[in-house]
């Protein structure tokens, strides 16, 4: 019987094919006291197996392809990271020395621990970095139990053929290759998958991936997006409802999957597959088109990237530069240990050279009480991280690191043009002291001899103070970012984390569209530059409506660009005006969206 399970969409397309189930990553963990004299062997065992789960990544590392998406590289050191975390180290030895418990018993505990401080942050990327760790403790585990990796069976038995697997429901007749496996494509259904999963997957063998759990910026819809395959994540029910060797349908755009589909539902499936790979091959001819409106306005799409190595994927989506690096990658998961200002100027001096000349927008560090940096209070210090010590506020609480981090950009400007970006500014006090420490970054630079080069500096539009604010700012910087996810969140007071209020979280609420159309309005009314660099950006559905406001620039992962591109190519930007304010001025701007 066909039947659907929902789930969110992460990466766009259709996949058909058989399913592949891997059971539940949740390993069960026996717990007893050990004896004292039994303590230093306990210990050991924990440490040899963190230590094979650390070599089993530097190997794979090693035997990455050249071809494999850039962003696995970067996870797996994040996992490695948070692997070689002392402090993680320290409290598991000491659940150990101090309370009596077996390995297992005390590596849980701690997991358990630190995963309620992840729970607690507000970034909703930061938090989904949660099942990093819950990864990495269901390795450790499998190695003290001589077990192997959790997908090596599933991945096999999909690629050889050497089992019998059950009947499906329902599918298309089969046949079998030479060597025994089946010609048809296979879709992974999970728990969820890591960077190292993933990396097994490299042949690309899987024709879409299905997740009980994640986010938008979970792993796996990081690397989908960037391998360019359909994703949906959050489908609770997919483990429990989907059967080994089940014929399913992953509908990427909608973000549901169909179980045991009919042949009618099939068949028309297998259409809109062929119409999706039909328009991914029209898109790819848009690559080097340049972005003009039907009324020749040139609109400039530029990339959000994580990494310093992401700028040659941007550059081949058709990027003309980098709207907005995220720095957070470089500072999370190193247990206190900041990267020095050599690191950072080495990472800034990549990201520059693989633009090949054109600009690097860099956010400076958006962290707070709620991240894994903060060592100075306890986890419960504060009451809410949303409107805790967070971005630009926990820069200006440090200012050495704030200048560390201010030179070495500096210094990377010297190789190649860079606009330098400030994070949730909101006050006058702020961007003083903002400005302050720029200009004392550069006179520390001058006193050394080094170089550095002229950037451009503007402010992240994230709070609806900013957003009132915005002819001060436009005063004082020279280009604004729109960060529509944190604007949308403090404007309406939503909780993203919070599922009970999710379904509130509206990017065409009235009030936030005010927001954005009033600062876009005064941007190009003071001659500035005003970019969207939240998902709003990367949505097609709002393209024409921001076109409309007067943005002229958008900044999204590069997987989104060309399909942007497209509704650029087709819209008139004098036809939308009046429209667009009316869109605006509307009580319901999703039914005038929709028209």
């Amino acid at each position: 019987m066909t039947f659907a399970i929902h789930g969110l969409a992460v990466s766009r397309g259709i996949a058909i094919g058989r399913a592949v189930v891997v059971a539940s990553s949740r390993m069960e963990v026996v717990h007893y006291f050990i004896r004292p004299e039994q303590v230093g062997s306990e210990i050991a065992r924990a440490r040899d197996a963190r230590n094979a789960v650390i070599d089993e990544l530097r190997r794979l590392q090693e035997e990455m392809p050249k071809d494999a998406p850039g962003e696995l590289d970067a996870l797996l050191d994040v996992h490695l990271m948070l692997l070689q975390d002392v402090a993680l180290a320290t409290a598991v030895k000491n659940w150990i020395s101090d309370r009596l418990y077996n390995a297992e018993w005390a590596l849980t505990t701690q997991l358990e621990a630190i995963s309620r401080q992840f729970d607690e942050m507000e970034d909703e990327y930061l938090r989904e970095r949660k099942a990093d760790l819950e990864q990495l403790a269901e390795r450790i585990l499998r190695h003290m139990k001589g077990m192997p990796s959790p997908v090596a069976a599933p991945a096999v038995l999909a690629t050889t053929g050497t089992q019998s697997p059950p009947a499906p429901r329902h599918g298309p007749q089969q046949e079998l290759l030479p060597d025994g496996s089946i010609d048809a494509p296979l879709v992974l259904v999970a728990q969820d998958l890591s960077p190292v999963d993933m990396l097994q997957f490299k042949s690309r063998v899987f024709a879409g991936f299905i997740t009980a759990v994640g986010g938008r910026t979970s792993h796996t819809a990081i690397v989908a997006r960037s391998m360019d395959i359909p994703a949906v994540v959050g489908a609770r029910a997919a483990g429990q409802l989907i059967r080994q060797d089940d014929w399913v349908i992953i509908d990427g755009n909608a973000g549901v999957v169909i179980v045991d589909p009919s042949p009618i539902i099939l068949a028309e499936y297998g259409f809109r597959q062929r119409q999706n790979e039909l328009e991914r091959e029209r898109l790819s001819r848009l690559r080097h088109t340049p972005a003009l409106t039907l009324d020749g306005e040139r609109i400039e799409l530029l990339a959000n990237i994580e990494q310093p190595g992401d700028g040659p994927a941007a550059v081949h989506a058709g990027a003309v530069g980098v709207g907005l690096f995220r720095t957070e990658f470089l500072f999370m998961g190193r247990g206190g240990n900041l990267p020095d200002e050599e690191e950072q100027y080495r990472a800034y001096r990549e990201a520059v050279d693989g633009m090949q000349g054109m600009p690097v927008t860099i956010r400076t560090l958006d962290v707070g009480a709620d991240k894994p940096l903060d060592k100075a209070q306890p986890k419960d210090y504060y009451l809410n991280p949303a409107l805790g010590l967070r971005a630009i506020r926990w820069s200006l609480a440090d200012p050495a690191m704030f200048r560390t981090q201010l030179r070495a950009i500096l210094r990377a400007a010297a190789h190649g043009p860079i606009h330098l970006l400030f994070p949730m500014l909101a006050h006058q006090s702020e961007i003083d002291q903002t400005l302050s420490q720029v200009r004392l970054a550069q006179s520390e630079l001058d006193t050394r001899g080094m170089a550095y080069g002229v950037v451009k500096l503007g402010a992240m539009i994230e709070v609806p103070a900013a957003a009132l604010m915005v002819r001060s700012f436009l005063r004082q910087f020279d280009f604004l970012s729109i960060g529509t996810n944190d604007l949308i969140q403090y404007t309406l007071a939503i909780d993203r984390a919070d599922e009970a209020v999710a379904h509130l979280y509206d990017p065409l609420h009235p009030a936030v569209l005010r927001l954005v159309a009033d600062v876009i309005a005064e941007g190009r009314a003071q001659g500035k530059s005003i970019s969207v660099c939240g998902e709003t950006a990367g949505d097609v559905s709002m393209t024409r409506l921001l076109l409309g406001l007067g943005l002229r620039s958008f900044s999204m992962h590069p997987a989104q660009i060309l399909a942007v591109k497209q509704e650029i190519l087709r819209s008139d930007t004098r036809k939308l005006g009046a429209w667009a304010q009316e869109v605006v001025r509307s009580d319901d701007p999703a039914a005038l969206l929709a028209a």
